[in-house]
């Protein structure tokens, strides 16, 4: 990964796109996950659309992932350069006026977006730790090489609560599946998801405003584009049930501007709310 991190991104974009594709036929089990999922938050589409997002999404992916070295690896003016930002001006305003959480759904670009906003200012974020000792080594020092402070998803909430008052930037990575017994259903593109309830609960102790924000991959390997949105409006709410949904709406609008880019082929509906039958069968 690091050999591949000197090649320049648009090669690295063709080579993606070409293992993406490979992986798109060999993967039958993640290929049936993605086609499940977008075939249920796109009922409109027709099957052969649902097949060609499909296939985008597995190129995008791949493209991703031989990059991943760029981000860990590459010097700050290269990262400087091959970013582009949209909407800064909401980040900006958001951060003078006090404590930021940036809702960062899972998309292609995620981890390049996090190291490359760390260059700017410091961040912190959860970290969920590798098997493998020596992998999970490389990967928590790319990732905090500029400064972000990494969390175990089971830190206490006061430590993170804490570094947020003091003027960290929280890039919170909260839409998979938590699993049974954990979090609320809220719609998802009209589907009951299993979904965190953390998020107005770490807004309202740290006194932050919700900033969502996506890094897409552009197209060519022409290099990454942050996307700011506003933040969350009335939240939080109080109601962990309603601040869920309004982050996942907040996710929806972010998709809609890149769907194929969205981490699709993850079992993002694999937790059924009582009496229903297995999504996935």
């Amino acid at each position: 990964m690091r050999a591949l991190s000197w090649l320049p991104l648009p090669l690295l974009y063709a080579l993606g796109q070409a293992l993406g594709e490979l992986a798109y036929h060999l993967h039958r089990r993640r290929q049936k996950i993605t086609r499940r999922n977008l075939s249920a938050c796109f009922p409109q589409l027709p099957e052969a659309e649902i097949c060609r997002l499909a296939r985008r999404h597995f190129r995008v992916l791949a493209a991703a992932a031989l990059a991943t070295g760029v981000g860990w690896w590459a010097r700050p003016a290269r990262l400087a350069r091959l970013t582009h930002f949209r909407g800064g001006d909401i980040h900006a305003r958001a951060r003078a006026a006090g404590n930021v959480i940036l809702l960062a759904p899972h998309f292609a670009g995620l981890e390049y977006g996090g190291i490359r906003l760390s260059l700017d200012a410091p961040l912190l974020s959860m970290y969920q730790h590798h098997k493998n000792p020596h992998l999970d080594a490389v990967i928590a020092a790319g990732r905090a090489r500029f400064g972000v402070v990494l969390y175990a998803r089971n830190a206490p909430a006061k430590s993170m609560i804490r570094a947020m008052r003091a003027g960290l930037q929280f890039y919170y990575l909260p839409d998979q599946d938590p699993g049974d017994g954990k979090g609320v259903f809220a719609p998802f593109f009209s589907i009951p998801a299993a979904t965190f309830g953390a998020l107005g609960r770490l807004a309202r102790l740290g006194d932050a405003r919700v900033v969502p924000c996506a890094t897409r991959l552009l197209p060519r390997g022409r290099g990454y584009e942050i996307i700011f949105a506003p933040p969350l409006e009335n939240f939080p709410s109080g109601d962990e049930a309603r601040d869920a949904a309004a982050m996942n709406r907040a996710i929806e609008e972010l998709i809609a501007l890149m769907p194929e880019q969205y981490l699709w082929s993850h079992r993002r509906f694999k937790t059924r709310p009582p009496g229903e039958p297995p999504f996935y069968a």
